[in-house]
């Protein structure tokens, strides 16, 4: 965890000092998105919300999007992309993030994730790790979707 603290705090100090925020919507990260930008001290500066849509029921209540919109969806850039650009839009903030797809050790593709950021700048990485190791995944992906919001802000 001490690779994402420190991502997680240069992000936050670059977002501060360009008085930015963010929005997060994650799912196969589990929150660890959202849990590395709020151990920053002072993260209120930056942080305006997140949320964790882990299934199809979730996506549709939080994200406001039919079920069948969220399904196997072939085009899963599209949609992460999709879900960062909502988070912004609805929370006014200046960067969305998002993440979606299958951490394992089952499932889809595990250990395959899209990677989202919608803002000023738009981007969206397809991640396959080759690995069903749930934990390293999570933690991977977090990391991959942090490094979005690092680049965009150099």
């Amino acid at each position: 965890m001490d690779d994402i603290a420190r991502l997680a705090e240069r992000v936050g100090a670059k977002l501060k000092a360009r008085n930015e925020t963010v929005a997060v919507a994650e799912s196969t990260a589990g929150g660890l998105i959202s849990a590395a930008l709020l151990s920053v001290p002072g993260a209120s500066a930056y942080y305006l919300g997140g949320i964790v849509v882990y299934n199809a029921r979730g996506r549709e209540l939080l994200l406001g999007r039919p079920s069948t919109e969220w399904g196997l969806v072939p085009d899963r850039e599209q949609w992460t992309l999709t879900m960062a650009r909502d988070l912004r839009e609805r929370f006014g903030a200046t960067w969305g993030l998002g993440e979606s797809g299958s951490a394992g050790p089952t499932g889809l593709a595990p250990g395959c994730t899209c990677t989202a950021l919608a803002g000023p700048y738009e981007t969206v990485r397809k991640i396959d790790t080759g690995s069903a190791d749930r934990t390293s995944n999570m933690t991977r992906f977090a990391m991959s979707t942090l490094r979005l919001l690092d680049e965009a802000t150099e």
